[in-house]
C-alpha cells in the first residue's frame, strides 16, 4: 500500500488530507488496502483516518465488538477528535454501530457497508480445510460478486491468517462475538444521519439485512450498488465514492 502506517502511543493508523474528519473501519478479514480507492478519492477534500483495529493484539478473553469499540473511543480521544463521520465495512460497521450507540456525541454521521450487527452469513464456527489454498480462495471469492476481485494477494493474506493458530482463534472469537451481539433493539437510539451503501448481491450480509437496518435506523438512507458483493468500496469504488460524496455533501456542507 502506498500510504505510510503511523505508529504512536500504541495506535497504528493511516492519515491523509485535511478538512472534516472521516474515520474508516475495516472488517474482520479486511486490510487497510481495502480502503485505498476511498482514501485516494476523499483525501482531496477531507481528513481521512484509517486505524488498524487490534484484532490480533487485544487480550483474547476480552476480545469482541465492545472491546474494539472502546479502542475506537481511545483512538478518537488520542487524536482529540469529535463529530467525525464513521464509515465501516462488515465488522467495522458493527464496531461503528456499537461505538455510536454508546458515544453519539462523537459522531456526526455514520456510513455502513455490508455491516454485521443484525445477521451475517460468515465462515461459521470453524475453518474446515483451512490448509487448502483452493478452499480459502473459494471463501474469499464468495465475498464478491465478481470472483476476479479476490486477487492472489488478497487470498494469500487470508490464507496466511487462517493458518496461523493464534490468529484463527481470534478471528473465530470475534466472529462469534459479532453474531451474539445483535443490535436490533439499540438502533432506534441512533438518531444521527446514517447512509447504508449495500451490494445488491451481498451473500454475507444479504440485501434483507440492509432493508432491516434501514427500517430500524430512524434517520437512514439506503443506496444499492448493483453487481456487487460484500465490499462495495473495493468492488465498485466509483459508485461507492459517488454515494458517499452525495451523503457527505448533504450532512456536512449544509
Amino acid at each position: 500500500m502506498k500510504y505510510e502506517v503511523v505508529e504512536e502511543e500504541g495506535f497504528k493508523y493511516i492519515e491523509a488530507g485535511t478538512g472534516e474528519t472521516l474515520v474508516l473501519l475495516h472488517g474482520l478479514m479486511g486490510e487497510l488496502s481495502n480502503w485505498e480507492p476511498a482514501l485516494d478519492h476523499f483525501k482531496e477534500n477531507y481528513r481521512v483516518l484509517v486505524p488498524i483495529l487490534p484484532i490480533y493484539d487485544l487480550p483474547l478473553l476480552t476480545l469482541g465488538v465492545k472491546s474494539l469499540s472502546k479502542y475506537v473511543h481511545r483512538f478518537l480521544k488520542f487524536k482529540k477528535l469529535s463529530q467525525v463521520v464513521l464509515i465501516g465495512n462488515s465488522l467495522g460497521g458493527h464496531v461503528g454501530l456499537v461505538f455510536t450507540a454508546a458515544h453519539q456525541e462523537f459522531v456526526k454521521a455514520l456510513v455502513l457497508t455490508g455491516s454485521s450487527g443484525l445477521y451475517e452469513n460468515a465462515f461459521g464456527g470453524s475453518f474446515p480445510r483451512r490448509e487448502s489454498y483452493d478452499y480459502v480462495r473459494e471463501k474469499v471469492e464468495f465475498t464478491f460478486y465478481d470472483p476476479a476481485t479476490a486477487t492472489k494477494e488478497l487470498v494469500d493474506e487470508v490464507f496466511k491468517s487462517v493458518n496461523d493458530r493464534s490468529r484463527v482463534i481470534r478471528i473465530l472469537a470475534l466472529a462469534k462475538s459479532a453474531i451474539r451481539h445483535n443490535m436490533s433493539k439499540e438502533l432506534s437510539r441512533i438518531t444521527i444521519p446514517v447512509s447504508l451503501i449495500w451490494g445488491r448481491q451481498d451473500k454475507i450480509t444479504p440485501p434483507e439485512v440492509a432493508v432491516e437496518f434501514h427500517e430500524l435506523l430512524p434517520n437512514s438512507e439506503l443506496n444499492w450498488v448493483d453487481e456487487c458483493g460484500h465490499a462495495p468500496m473495493m468492488e465498485r469504488p466509483e459508485i461507492f465514492n459517488a454515494f458517499l460524496d452525495k451523503f457527505l455533501n448533504r450532512v456536512l456542507l449544509k
